[in-house]
């Protein structure tokens, strides 16, 4: 299919897929919730011409059939899930969340529209005659929350039964901008595991502190010595984070708590490398609660695995995107990056792709982090998001 041909459909849809972006950033929907969200996308699918299955309670698949002398399966991936967040942001005041504590502050109502302006294009009738086998346009529910609604639709087997050939995946990226992409093979985003830690004392009156066990000292040497972890228990040549992100315990500047809670994350590669983490955390815990005289309870939440990007397709992803956008625009990362993604469950059943689509810009405001209350997107990078993942569906594959 002619880059330039989808190039144009891009722009033609351009305004459209502004819209839904911004309807979708109005009624954000957390993990699992998104049922408003879900009929919204199925109505814009129906309205192309394009059956609908629905394989979980919330989010759908999309099937485009091309040649069927072709038995060549593409799924296209796109998240549609938001944060539980407060937004900000004078950028998008015309738009802002509706739903009060929940706002997309990660791009997903930008996944979600990007990949309705790439089912435009691939309805378009004289596009579709060009498509060789299957097409799936998969609006995965719950990428933001355990378990994860990438791992909850390979469950369901639906995708095996299907056939997926190769499946692709974006992710919007304010480091970048518009008309960029960036991505590399093998290991692209760490898995992201979860710990739970109580420190267990004995409280008491803080002018007395020999009368009682304090859990905040106990809990100030564990969060210390957790750091020490990847500097000396892990390969240096692994990549590894152990980070603390909440400390609860205590009511009053005078009293000894009883207790001490943490949560936190570790990000890692492998699983090998997660239970090593694992073990040296349990046993600091335990050896800095013993020698304080206190007690404590661990747990630890293996998450999504890493996300492992196919060499072949990374290679089809290059190829397409330097024809589409140019060569000077696709940056192949020499490093991955800790943040998590649950397309890598995908990837543990078929050959996948997960790259970033350039989204940053001064003028929009996306100058801020995923997650930030502030973060938004450049929209000007559907123009090549919608054109690139259309792109991909008629790349041929090794079998092919």
């Amino acid at each position: 299919m002619n880059a330039d041909i989808l190039k144009e459909r891009a722009q033609q849809y351009q305004e459209e897929m502004v819209a839904i972006r911004r309807h979708l950033h109005r009624h954000p929907e957390l993990s699992y919730q998104e049922k408003e969200t879900t009929n919204f996308i199925i109505q814009k699918l129906e309205e192309l011409g394009i059956p609908v299955d629905r394989p979980l309670e919330t989010g759908c698949v999309g099937i485009l059939e091309g040649d069927q002398s072709s038995d060549q399966v593409i799924a296209l991936r796109a998240d549609i899930d938001a944060l539980p967040i407060t937004e900000t942001g004078e950028h998008k005041r015309e738009f802002l969340s509706e739903n009060e504590g929940v706002a997309h502050c990660c791009g997903h109502d930008g996944h979600t529209a990007n990949l309705l302006g790439a089912a435009h294009i691939l309805s378009d009738a004289d596009v579709r005659e060009e498509i060789k086998g299957t097409v799936l346009l998969i609006f995965q529910p719950g990428e933001e929350t355990l378990p994860g609604g990438g791992r909850l639709l390979c469950e369901t087997g639906y995708l095996q039964e299907k056939g997926v050939d190769v499946i692709f995946g974006l992710h919007t990226n304010p480091n970048l901008s518009p008309g960029q992409i960036g991505l590399r093979k093998g290991p692209l985003m760490a898995r992201p595991d979860e710990f739970e830690i109580e420190i267990i004392g004995q409280g008491g009156h803080a002018a007395s502190p020999h009368e009682a066990i304090d859990p905040v000292v106990m809990a100030a040497q564990v969060v210390e010595q957790l750091q020490t972890i990847v500097s000396r228990s892990v390969n240096p040549t692994d990549h590894a984070v152990v980070t603390v992100g909440k400390i609860s315990g205590g009511s009053a500047y005078n009293i000894i708590p009883e207790k001490v809670e943490m949560l936190g994350t570790v990000r890692t590669f492998s699983a090998e490398t997660a239970d090593l983490i694992k073990r040296r955390m349990e046993s600091i815990v335990k050896g800095v609660t013993e020698a304080g005289g206190g007690d404590y309870t661990f747990a630890f939440n293996y998450g999504y695995p890493a996300v492992q990007n196919s060499d072949w397709a990374t290679d089809i992803v290059i190829d397409t995107a330097s024809e589409l956008l140019g060569a000077e625009n696709v940056e192949q990362m020499e490093v991955p990056i800790m943040a998590g993604e649950d397309f890598a469950f995908y990837q543990q059943h078929f050959p996948g792709v997960f790259f970033f689509l350039g989204s940053g810009g001064e003028e929009s405001g996306s100058v801020y982090p995923w997650h930030h209350p502030k973060y938004n997107i450049d929209e000007a990078c559907f123009t090549s998001g919608a054109a690139l993942m259309a792109s991909l569906v008629f790349q041929p594959l090794p079998s092919s």
